[in-house]
C-alpha cells in the first residue's frame, strides 16, 4: 500500500469515526422515540442500552472501537488510539445499570456498571486528548502553518476543552434534586455534548470541514 493510499485509508478512518459519533445520539434519540411512540429523552446515551435501541448503542460503540483500533498514524496515536478502541468496546459490551427499570439490579449489575463508568471517562478523556494534544501538532518539515491549519486547531481546542467540561458536569449533576434529574436529563445532554465535540473534531481530522487548499489530507499533524 502506498503512500496516497495511506493517506485516504488514514482519512476515511478519521471521518468514519466522526459520522458515527455525530450520527449516534440522534439516531438513538430518533430511535428510542419511534419505539416509544413519544418523544422522550433517554437516562444518558449509554442508557439506550436498556431500550430498544441496544443493538445500535452497542453496534456504534463496537465500530468506533474497531476504526480507533485500525487507526495508524505515529506511534503515540498507533496506541492511543488502539487503547481507546478497547475501551470503547469495553463501554459497549459492559452496560450501565442505570435506566434498567424492568429487572432488579444485582450487585453484579453495579459492578459491570462500574466498569463502564470508568472506561467510559477515561475514552473521553482520552479522546479529549486527541484534540487537545495530538491534533494540534504541527510538523515542522512540512513547510509553513497554513491559515487553515490555525483554524482546526483552534477547532480541536475547544473541543477538547468542551469534552473535558461535560466529562466533570455528568458526575456533578447527579447532585441535582431528582426531580430536576427526571425532567432535563442532565448526564444525557453532557454526554451528547462530549459525543458531538468528538465527533466534529474527527470530521475536522478527516478534512471533511476546513480543508487546506492543497488537498485532502494535507493536514501534517
Amino acid at each position: 500500500m502506498g503512500p496516497a493510499q495511506d493517506v485516504l485509508t488514514v482519512r476515511r478512518l478519521r471521518l468514519g469515526i466522526g459520522v458515527v459519533g455525530i450520527a449516534m445520539p440522534i439516531v438513538l434519540t430518533a430511535g428510542n422515540a419511534l419505539f416509544a411512540g413519544r418523544l422522550t429523552l433517554l437516562e444518558s446515551i449509554s442508557g439506550a442500552y436498556h431500550t430498544a435501541m441496544r443493538d445500535v448503542f452497542v453496534g456504534s460503540m463496537c465500530a468506533i472501537g474497531v476504526f480507533l483500533v485500525c487507526y495508524r498514524y505515529r506511534p503515540l496515536d498507533d496506541v492511543l488510539s488502539s487503547v481507546a478502541g478497547a475501551l470503547s468496546v469495553t463501554v459497549a459490551l459492559f452496560p450501565t445499570a442505570a435506566g434498567a427499570r424492568d429487572d432488579p439490579v444485582s450487585a453484579s449489575d453495579v459492578l459491570v456498571g462500574r466498569v463502564h463508568q470508568v472506561c467510559a471517562a477515561a475514552l473521553f478523556l482520552l479522546l479529549a486528548g486527541f484534540c487537545l494534544f495530538l491534533f494540534t501538532r504541527t510538523d515542522p518539515a512540512a513547510g509553513p502553518v497554513t491559515p487553515e491549519k490555525l483554524v482546526r486547531n483552534r477547532v480541536y481546542r475547544v473541543c477538547g476543552t468542551i469534552i473535558v467540561v461535560a466529562v466533570a458536569l455528568a458526575p456533578a449533576s447527579t447532585l441535582l434534586p431528582e426531580t430536576v434529574q427526571e425532567a432535563v436529563k442532565p448526564v444525557f445532554w453532557c454526554e451528547t455534548v462530549a459525543v458531538l465535540a468528538f465527533g466534529v473534531a474527527w470530521l475536522v481530522k478527516g478534512e471533511a470541514i476546513i480543508r487546506d487548499g492543497s488537498g485532502w489530507g494535507a493536514d501534517p499533524s
